[in-house]
């Protein structure tokens, strides 16, 4: 059975793990045949200190569904962080326009943490000592006040956006970020945090076109909804 799958290589390199999947298979086979790789592959190879991923699809163009379906194979293997997911065909106006993103309305409380697979857009608060993390981007149209953690599962090109930016900490992918005495200043002027060299920065929403010209738009007008 294992020597008739071939859609799904892995490779090692000084930078971590390189699983390239053929571009021109059964996408389910291909989800298939990756779990069942990394089932079983030695434990040696698998476990141990935490490995970066780098997923190569070739010409493939994965949807959000398809990328997400991807990154939950990774989801029990700790050890293995997909960083990146590689592809040589551009991504598609419609996937660059109009993300995929979930709306929920309510406060994160106290000792409360709301997890989400695909980017949220938090209609309320966090309050200290709640967390609220996404495999994707965070969105809060009101006030940042405790942790929030964008790219919960190692995507590191993701982002953390609030109304009033006062968080107790700052998470992208592996990275943290504790407040510097600025961020206590209650400032309602919508801002965005983005992981750049291993160091979280912080931006005005009108700079999100910047880093992310696919949902900056759309962020900025929201935005001033917020402050208007």
């Amino acid at each position: 059975m294992g020597e008739q799958r071939n859609n799904v290589l892995i490779k090692g390199t000084k930078d971590g793990l390189v699983f390239v999947l053929a571009e021109d298979g059964d996408f389910a086979e291909i989800l298939e045949e990756l779990a069942f790789k990394l089932q079983e592959a030695h434990d040696q190879f698998f476990h141990g200190p935490a490995t970066d991923v780098t997923i190569q699809t070739g010409n493939r163009s994965l949807t959000v569904e398809q990328e997400a379906a991807l990154r939950a194979v990774f989801d029990g293997r700790q050890n293995l962080v997909v960083r990146r997911i590689e592809s040589a065909a551009p991504a598609s106006p419609q996937r660059r326009q109009q993300p995929q993103i979930r709306v929920v309305s309510g406060t994160v409380r106290s000792g409360q943490v709301w997890t989400f697979d695909e980017d949220v857009l938090l209609l309320g608060d966090v309050n200290p000592g709640g967390l609220l993390q996404s495999a994707g981007d965070v969105f809060i149209l009101g006030a940042l006040r405790g942790i929030a953690h964008a790219g919960c599962r190692g995507d590191r090109d993701r982002i953390i956006a609030a109304s009033l930016f006062v968080p107790t900490q700052l998470r992208i992918a592996d990275q943290l970020s504790r407040p510097p005495e600025g961020w206590e200043r209650a400032d309602w002027a919508m801002q965005f945090a983005y992981l750049e060299d291993e160091q979280i920065f912080i931006e005005q929403i009108h700079q999100l076109s910047r880093i992310r010209p696919e949902v900056g738009l759309y962020f900025l007008k929201e935005g001033e909804r917020a402050n208007g």
